[in-house]
């Protein structure tokens, strides 16, 4: 009995359902991957060596002394909680947060304090915030 050969046909894979395939697992990977964040950081706060640049006279300058006192322009605030901060804030811009904002406060300032002077610089709208520091040694 001879068996007749079929006709040869030529042998192709077939790539589109291939790359399908890989971009459904691609995305499988990238929507079900989660990134750890740490709740703790081990920090130590640097110095800075940069040079002096000189202020601008048209902002608005907060100081705080080592016992949490604040003060706007060299005025002392009777209110050192957030809602009057921000309201001297807004006082002594203008109207304008764009001018810059510089806030000083001494080495041994409660932690506290300058976060209180930040966020009401944040609700009063200001953008340009500096924290100046001093050079080691000077």
């Amino acid at each position: 009995m001879r068996l007749r050969r079929a006709g040869s046909e030529d042998v192709q894979v077939h790539m589109t359902p291939l790359i399908d395939v890989v971009f459904l697992l691609l995305i499988f990977f990238m929507v079900s991957t989660t990134f750890e964040r740490k709740s703790e950081l081990d920090l130590r706060l640097p110095e800075a060596n940069a040079e002096r640049v000189e202020r601008n006279p048209e902002g608005v300058e907060v100081s705080i002394d080592a016992a949490g006192r604040v003060y706007v322009n060299g005025q002392p605030l009777v209110d050192a909680r957030v809602a009057g901060i921000r309201a001297a804030l807004a006082d002594f811009a203008g109207g304008a947060p764009a001018a810059p904002l510089v806030i000083r406060a001494d080495a041994d300032t409660p932690y506290q304090a300058v976060v209180s002077v930040m966020d009401a610089a944040s609700q009063a709208g200001f953008v340009h915030l500096s924290l100046p520091v001093r050079r080691p040694g000077g």
